[in-house]
């Protein structure tokens, strides 16, 4: 399944394909569009404005449609790209952005938040913080005599993982069961529903400045299997490397947590998935994890939101899908691509 060549007629195709999703997922709903009404209808708003479209056409596309389209491209992107990222970071196939306990700790965040609040942009903004506050606690602890490995780092995360989804436990347990239980039962499956422009404004700069950070250090993820005194005749800074990586996948995950909730399997299944493709190479692996994350989560927020009448919370969607893929692809090759 190796796609040996990689050139332009490639890089056009992962470029394309999120935008072609994206657009094709805009006209999908119960008030549907084709592709032509769609592109007629971003082309009359560049041009012409909101007042030239039908009131119900701009406020189904530009109001609802169009904010998760975005947030689904971000997330998905994102995601993906933290897998990629982590999975030669750690020298472990099964890493991913939920590693270092920076999910759980926006959940236990956003899960206090709604004890206190309904506001979306005060429940955001307390989850990326202490999403945050998990990174920081999860790199404090990995220290010892000043110095931190990847192993410790993993089971600091680990540990970190484990109190704050205890700590979200309690939360739940003394949550009104009428009322703030199940708005956090709810978040805590993952939606993107009720997102706005405000919301993305606020995680989606975070988001993207992880992505870049992540793809200009791409090819630098190829020597983290070298020894320390390798990279530094290199003149690479191993320590530094990890750090900035680490970062990067921080701020993406805290900003997704923080914006729609947790959702799995994006940063295990995604990263495998390319490396099937394209090799292990990590200049290929990070700008196609970045596409075709953005693609699989386009189609899953899109399914969520039109499949059915209610709305299906994506962590369920992503895992029903997501798992039964990863167990072919672990029938079919063996785990020879880990």
């Amino acid at each position: 399944m190796l796609m040996k060549r990689y050139g332009a007629g490639t890089r056009i195709l992962l470029i394309l394909a999120p935008v072609l999703t994206a657009l094709i997922c805009l006209g999908i709903g119960r008030y549907s569009f084709n592709l032509a009404d769609i592109c007629k209808l971003l082309y009359t708003y560049a041009v012409s404005g909101k007042d030239a479209i039908e009131p119900q056409a701009y406020s189904v596309v530009f109001n609802i449609r169009l904010p998760r389209i975005i947030l689904a491209v971000l997330c998905g992107a994102g995601l993906a790209v933290s897998g990629a990222a982590f999975q030669p970071l750690f020298s472990n196939a099964l890493a991913t952005p939920d590693t270092l306990g920076v999910a759980q700790g926006a959940c236990f965040g956003a899960a206090m938040a709604l004890l206190f609040s309904d506001s979306l942009l005060w429940v955001q903004l307390v989850a990326l913080v202490f999403g945050l506050i998990a990174i920081m606690l999860t790199y404090s602890i990995s220290k010892v005599k000043g110095q931190s490995s990847t192993f410790m780092i993993i089971l600091a995360g680990i540990a970190v993982s484990s109190l704050f989804t205890s700590l979200v436990s309690l939360v739940k347990y003394l949550a009104d069961p009428e009322s703030q239980l199940p708005a956090i039962t709810y978040w805590l499956l993952g939606s993107m529903a009720g997102i706005t422009y405000k919301s993305l404004a606020i995680g989606g700069p975070l988001i993207c400045g992880g992505i870049l950070m992540i793809y200009l250090l791409r090819w630098r993820l190829n020597i983290l299997s070298m020894s320390e005194d390798e990279a530094r005749s290199m003149g690479i800074d191993l320590k530094k490397l990890r750090i900035f990586i680490i970062l990067a996948a921080a701020l993406i995950t805290a900003s997704c947590a923080s914006m729609c909730g947790r959702i799995e399997w994006v940063g295990l299944l995604i990263p495998h998935g390319v490396r099937m493709l394209f090799g292990s190479n990590n200049e290929r692996v990070i700008p196609a994890s970045i596409s075709l994350g953005a693609v699989f989560m386009l189609v899953m927020d899109t399914t969520a939101r039109a499949a059915t009448t209610a709305e299906i919370p994506l962590s369920i969607l992503t895992a029903v899908i997501g798992a039964p893929v990863f167990i072919l692809l672990l029938r079919k090759t063996g785990g020879g691509w880990l």
